[in-house]
């Protein structure tokens, strides 16, 4: 596994790939309790990419290990990724310009896994995923804790950020023309850009329209879950909800692969359920809006001793409505959520297939 020392140095290996698994192979629980800080380091070895590029030896070299240890861990198994980074994502303005990267290159890997896009392309989205605000790293967290609204000077550094990325980019040696177009077009696009592709199938656009498309969507999606000073995340139904319809109504196929790719209720995430418990999700089905949710509290909002697992899609209780994370108030052990899932799902038919590395 991949640490933030082993970053430290150009020659330190990869790691392999490995064969695409099913829950029902899972690592020991030791894995599962290590994987709890290894998520967290690579946001940690993440922001320092972001925040002090220059000072990195062979950047293109550390861009492909950050990657190679995403794609190690969502390996590793999907769902406690998934649970893990929305976890990550909306509970803290710490380094928003790290996480709000790794949400996006993580909902882009599993989005390239669905679409099934060559490796090529896959690469050159995950890593523009990872590095398409460098060039306002400073300023994306200064304004996470920011009440007011952007100020004239940092309204112009927002709108050409996606350029100036693009350029500092090809300073640090990037030489792929794709990564560095996509970067390029992510904030805004060529004109009519999106209005022309919008309503074709990905399968048909040139790869850096396609991606475009793709990393917008999910840079959308990432910016709505995630909590600031001026307001706190929304729930990532909502947030779904709002890029399906938009999809729906434009015919984005983009938004629409992102929900295949997540569910409607990711793992991670709050919901309340009809019986008036309030819940978390610990994994997905094959059904996208029927997860297996764990109830944390009564409708009184007691604490239940232990949680109570129901697999939604058996029938009662259903899910009744999204929840933010701010709405919930209480504390949650990681650790024994993931394993409390992987236990679920080691007892029934696998739900998912785990990505692999590419």
């Amino acid at each position: 596994m991949l640490t933030p020392g082993s970053l430290a140095s150009s020659a330190a290996p990869l790691p392999q790939p490995t064969q695409h698994g099913r829950l029902g192979s899972a690592a020991p629980d030791v894995e599962y309790e290590d994987l709890l800080g290894l998520w967290a380091d690579l946001e940690c070895a993440l922001a320092v990419l972001l925040a002090r590029p220059h000072q990195v030896c062979d950047f293109p070299a550390k861009v492909r290990q950050l990657d190679r240890w995403l794609q190690e861990l969502v390996a590793h198994d999907i769902d406690a990724a998934l649970y893990l980074m929305f976890q990550l994502a909306s509970t803290s303005t710490a380094g928003y310009s790290a996480s709000h990267a790794l949400v996006c290159a993580t909902l882009c890997h599993l989005m390239a896994f669905e679409f099934d896009l060559p490796a090529h392309e896959r690469n050159a989205l995950v890593r523009a995923a990872f590095t398409m605000n460098i060039s306002m790293t400073a300023l994306q967290d200064e304004l996470a804790h920011q009440r007011a609204k952007p100020s004239t000077a940092q309204r112009q550094s927002i709108d050409s950020h996606a350029q100036r990325s693009q350029a500092l980019l090809e300073k640090l040696q990037i030489t792929d023309a794709l990564w560095l177009s996509v970067v390029g077009q992510h904030h805004q696009p060529r004109p009519n850009a999106l209005a022309s592709t919008g309503k074709s199938p990905l399968s048909s656009l040139e790869p850096d329209q396609r991606l475009v498309r793709m990393l917008v969507s999910t840079d959308r999606y990432a910016a709505m879950i995630s909590p600031r000073k001026t307001r706190a995340g929304r729930s990532a139904t909502d947030s779904v909800r709002e890029v399906v319809g938009r999809a729906m109504e434009s015919r984005d196929e983009a938004g629409l692969l992102l929900v295949r790719s997540v569910g409607l209720c990711p793992p991670g995430t709050f919901v309340r359920l009809d019986n008036g418990d309030t819940a978390i999700v610990l994994r997905r089905s094959e059904q996208t809006n029927l997860p297996l949710v764990a109830s944390l509290l009564d409708g009184t909002g007691a604490h239940f001793s232990e949680p109570h697992l129901h697999q939604t899609s058996n029938g009662k209780p259903r899910i009744q409505a999204a929840m933010a994370r701010a709405e919930v108030k209480t504390e949650l052990n990681h650790r024994t959520m993931v394993r409390l899932g992987l236990y679920a799902v080691q007892r029934s038919t696998p739900l998912v297939t785990q990505v692999g590395l590419l």
